[in-house]
């Protein structure tokens, strides 16, 4: 039941009931629903600046949730790389040095500034650019794994060829020379018996009775054999492939023919001092990829340690060639 109430009118001196106008009424209803809104909004606003709604929580807790699992990514990949560059490193210094292969360019790997600026990106982007940065990286990988593997392919082939690689590396010396006192003349400057100069002998001489047989150091088939003016008289030289080349110089006769396939240990000729010649031996060469290099280190077959660092000592006595 709805409460009357009623005041007193001084002027008619009675009690008469009490009507509010509607434009009161209405500018009551008017402030408490602005007070109700006002109130409203600083209660969400308090709630959601301090407190956050259900699903805002949910977004936080996933948000944080994701920054870990890219944190973790982030170093799965980097340690991924780590391996990377050991794997190539491995590649480069360890298998293929045991085959004599050129090493990969970095040109067909990712490059390492590449791969360091990769990481350093990585380290300090944004969460939201996390997901494409660890997009382009992994990528990176792939390529770089992708050669990898191409890599180890013709390291595997190098495996199955390495019999034939080891035939055909020069391994024994080109005369018999058990008591090691046949090194005449090392590599390097010595002083020529001609012209009585210092000039650069490119391989070794080895002094031997004229008639002594020459052996073809290893397998390879002859490409030069006879006199063609080049001041190492009658000579042979072998190609055995994988960039190795062979020279026999100053034979009295020559057995082997140009094309003839020989074999390590097989005669070629004889010992004499034509050419450019000042007694009896045999000078010989080692050709890697076309340069001359020390042959010294081309009797790993035929030679122990001691032996080895015998005749080492005798090769690098500065003493005049004897071509």
């Amino acid at each position: 039941m709805k409460k009357i109430k009623y005041y007193y009118n001084t002027n008619t001196l009675r009690y008469e009931k009490l009507e509010t106008p509607l434009r009161v009424k209405l500018l009551r209803v008017f402030g408490f629903v602005a007070a109700a809104l006002v109130t409203a909004a600083l209660i969400s606003y308090l709630a959601f600046r301090f407190v956050g709604s259900p699903q805002e929580r949910i977004l936080q807790q996933q948000n944080r949730a994701l920054r870990d699992n890219y944190k973790e990514l982030e170093d799965t990949l980097e340690s991924i790389q780590r391996q990377m560059r050991e794997l190539e490193k491995r590649d480069n210094d360890v298998y293929r040095a045991i085959f004599e292969a050129n090493p990969i360019p970095d040109s067909a790997r990712a490059r390492e500034l590449e791969v360091k600026q990769e990481i350093a990106k990585v380290e300090k982007i944004k969460d939201y650019q996390l997901v494409g940065s660890i997009t382009t990286t992994i990528f990176n990988l792939n390529s770089r794994i992708a050669a990898q593997r191409k890599s180890y392919d013709e390291v595997e082939e190098l495996v199955k060829n390495k019999e034939e690689l080891l035939a055909r590396t020069p391994a024994i010396q080109p005369v018999s020379n058990k008591d090691l006192n046949r090194i005449a003349s090392g590599y390097g400057y010595r002083i020529d018996p001609v012209y009585k100069t210092t000039k650069f002998h490119a391989g070794l001489d080895f002094s031997a009775p004229q008639g002594t047989p020459i052996y073809a150091t290893a397998d390879g088939t002859v490409s030069t054999s006879g006199n063609t003016g080049n001041g190492y008289g009658n000579h042979v030289i072998i190609n055995h492939g994988y960039g190795y080349e062979t020279l026999y110089g100053h034979m009295v006769r020559v057995k082997s023919r140009v094309g003839q396939a020989v074999k390590r240990g097989e005669v070629i000729g004889w010992v004499g001092s034509t050419g450019k010649s000042t007694g009896p031996h045999c000078h010989y060469e080692v050709h890697k990829n076309g340069e001359k290099i020390d042959p010294i280190y081309y009797f790993y077959n035929d030679l122990t340690p001691e032996q080895f660092d015998q005749i080492l000592k005798k090769a690098a006595a500065s003493n005049q060639s004897l071509d």
